[in-house]
């Protein structure tokens, strides 16, 4: 038996155990998950983690799931020759194999979210996993994992009753907790962006009148016209005195204008911050203080409300696509020399490249990205049709064969 078919027996051990008393083998792990949740690590601290991230060529080995509320960094183990990551923060989480699976899926499945199943993560795990292929940098093992975690999740929508909720549904919520009804009031929504929009939209459907804000006035113009709201330029002082309450979802600061800041706070109103980190400036925060609401407030404060039938329905889909994945790894013993083949390609890839670079030194650095760029497309659709024939290779033949032809 392989190590990777003894590897999928463990995990498929543990997968068969109840939900709850899966265990972590003893020895090298195949899947590794680091997860950084915003029920343990701070907004600021997750957020320096991934922008420490964003200097690290992950590699074909691992992935990355960054949201409003999470960073996370998946690892096939097989790429040991990659940079290491950043220091974990307190509160981060390191999970193996049959733990890291079943949180994927999880994830997926909307149990691990801050709302229960909503459908934005989905949304991003989809294109995390479709610009990884496009680059045609993704391990198998991780490849083969999201796509089961995705088809997870798709099949357990299928199965909730009522429109999907988001984040910005719990903002707007709160902010009804404190101002009332909602319908025929000025609901501010600062940010025209995927969140900014499901704010705009939640609001539209409880009767609120939607005033969006953005950096570019023709994103916040165009939000504002599906609506039938109206939109103000960002920095300006628009911000209405009779307003109910704000929701803000903006990457980077919000500029407010002069007088704004006063009459937010004087009109004694809601502001929930959705981005990461804050975007309310510290100083109004500190005005506002518990009519303050930051993204990490709001998912500390969510509850998972699944009926009982549904949860254990989900878990059973959990662990049922945890034993489908540890199936197929088991049978893969040609996964070994997959990896082994794409690792190969890459070293050279970046050998020829690196002599490349040095011979054009006058190349400035959008050049530099491009022929890294086609340096990974060429090398991907080189290796696309053996690797897929690796892939459904049943009976070993064209794995002896891969063997002899590059040498492994």
């Amino acid at each position: 038996m392989t190590v990777d078919a003894q590897r999928a027996e463990h995990l498929d051990a543990g997968l068969g155990d109840t939900i709850n008393t899966m265990s972590i083998r003893p020895g090298p792990a195949t899947i590794v998950a680091h997860v950084l949740h915003a029920r343990r690590v701070h907004s600021l601290e997750r957020e320096a983690f991934a922008t420490a991230l964003d200097g690290v060529d992950l590699g074909p080995g691992a992935i990355r799931v960054h949201t409003c509320h999470r960073v996370e960094v998946y690892q096939a183990t097989g790429w040991t020759d990659g940079p290491p990551l950043p220091t974990l923060p307190e509160g981060a989480e390191r999970l193996e194999d049959v733990d890291a699976v079943r949180h994927l899926v999880e994830v997926a499945c909307g149990l691990d979210s801050a709302v229960f199943g909503e459908d934005q993560i989905l949304h991003q795990l989809r294109v995390t996993l479709a610009e990884r292929r496009d680059g045609g940098r993704i391990d198998p093992f991780l490849d083969r994992l999201f796509q089961a975690a995705l088809r997870a999740g798709r099949q357990s929508r299928a199965w909730f009753d009522g429109s999907p909720r988001s984040l910005a549904d719990v903002a707007l919520d709160l902010i009804a907790t404190e101002a009332g009804e909602l319908r025929d009031r000025t609901i501010l929504v600062v940010g025209a962006g995927r969140m900014g929009r499901l704010a705009a939209f939640a609001a539209h459907r409880r009767g609120a009148r939607v005033l969006v804000v953005n950096r570019t006035p023709e994103h916040a113009r165009a939000l504002a016209a599906e609506v039938g709201g109206h939109w103000a330029a960002f920095g300006s002082d628009h911000v209405p005195a009779e307003m109910a309450g704000a929701i803000v979802a903006l990457a980077g600061a919000w500029e407010l204008g002069s007088a704004d800041a006063d009459r937010i706070v004087g009109a004694g109103v809601q502001i929930v911050d959705l981005s990461s980190p804050p975007s309310v400036p510290v100083a109004l925060q500190e005005r506002l203080g518990r009519r303050f609401t930051s993204v990490d407030d709001v998912v500390v404060g969510s509850a998972l409300a699944p009926t009982d039938r549904l949860r254990r329905r989900i878990e059973r889909l959990v662990a049922d696509t945890g034993r489908d994945y540890c199936a197929w790894l088991r049978a893969r013993d040609s996964v070994p020399v997959i990896q082994a083949v794409a690792s190969s390609a890459e070293q050279i890839r970046q050998a020829e490249l690196e002599w490349l670079l040095n011979r054009l030194p006058g190349l400035d650095p959008n050049e530099r990205a491009a022929l890294e760029q086609m340096s990974h497309r060429l090398v991907a659709a080189l290796l696309h049709a053996p690797l897929d024939a690796l892939h459904a290779d049943e009976g070993g033949t064209l794995e002896r064969a891969a063997r002899n032809l590059f040498g492994l």
